[in-house]
């Protein structure tokens, strides 16, 4: 989800972040940057703890199963933020955005992460939930229209992704439900906070 969203505001709305002035190259590794550290290294790390056995399976069906990868994901995302604030000097100058934006993520990982211990929350709905109200924060706060296609979008698509959740038993409505609210909630203050 951090690579769609961030992928949609470098290249539909690269002002809101600072980042017009650079050429799409520069937008463009900054995006697999941002991949590798929210995606690639803990989906290696996810599949290191299957394959060691500390996690029976990748599907972490298992509400006690997702307390280290969440955890150890947030520690990541953690870094990544750290990263970005304070030793990518061009970045951490020109689009501080960047920084509130994966902040939050980092939050909401974190927050799972802590919920996991006593109740099983939809990370997905958490995710989907974030790029939406990233985006309707953004669009309500800047007047970024460029913005609404993508809005619809992903509301079709957490509709979507929550259903399967529901089709697949993997959650409850209220799982997914709240999963939703939380990634809203979050982003939407970082926002219009923050940013």
């Amino acid at each position: 989800m951090p690579t769609l969203l961030f992928g949609i505001l470098f290249f539909q709305a690269p002002g809101v972040l600072g980042l017009d002035a650079f050429p799409a190259s520069f937008k463009g590794s900054l995006l697999v940057l941002i991949t590798v550290g929210t995606f690639g290294i803990p989906s290696i790390f996810i599949y290191y703890l299957f394959k060691s056995g500390y996690i029976p399976s990748l599907y972490l069906d298992n509400r006690l199963d997702r307390r280290l990868p969440y955890f150890v994901t947030g520690i990541i995302y953690s870094a990544l933020t750290f990263l970005f604030a304070t030793r990518m000097q061009l970045v951490s100058e020109t689009s501080p955005e960047i920084t509130v934006l994966l902040g939050s993520i980092t939050l909401s990982i974190l927050i799972v992460g802590i919920i996991s211990l006593y109740w099983k929350i939809s990370a997905h709905s958490v995710g989907i939930g974030g790029v939406l109200g990233t985006l309707i924060a953004i669009t309500l706060k800047c007047g970024e229209t460029d913005l609404i296609f993508f809005l619809a979008l992903f509301m079709g698509l957490a509709g979507l992704i929550m259903s399967a959740r529901l089709h697949l038993n993997a959650h409850t409505l209220m799982q997914v439900n709240m999963g939703l609210l939380l990634g809203i909630f979050i982003s939407i203050l970082s926002v219009w906070f923050l940013l």
